[in-house]
């Protein structure tokens, strides 16, 4: 099995996070709340956020120990709520996350 470099994880966290940033730019909550396209788009992001998340933990936890300003364990909740209870996503919550949480994210992930 290959093992993804640190590096690699943290990218695509930074990658996600501003594109789930981007397919909101310009939109209202009652847009992105109609927007089933951008919903999806947006989920997905954050599925890849929380899968990244899940390794950094998994595969470098004395590096994600050493960084507790990011918030390894919910994102990987985030990912598995998400994930295994699909037809039951809170926009509310996902529009929060976008509009709070993740430019925090990348706030720390550029000074990484």
């Amino acid at each position: 099995m290959i093992q993804t470099r640190l590096p690699d994880y943290l990218d695509h966290m930074r990658q996600a996070a501003t594109d789930a940033c981007d397919f909101v730019d310009g939109l209202s909550k009652e847009d992105f709340v109609g927007d089933k396209r951008t919903q999806q788009a947006v989920v997905m992001s954050l599925i890849i956020i929380g899968e990244a998340a899940t390794k950094v933990m998994d595969q470098h936890g004395d590096f994600a120990q050493s960084h507790p300003d990011i918030p390894w364990r919910a994102m990987r909740g985030m990912r598995n709520r998400i994930a295994h209870g699909y037809f039951d996503i809170n926009l509310d919550v996902v529009w929060d996350t976008i509009q709070i949480a993740l430019p925090d994210l990348l706030k720390h992930l550029k000074a990484l």
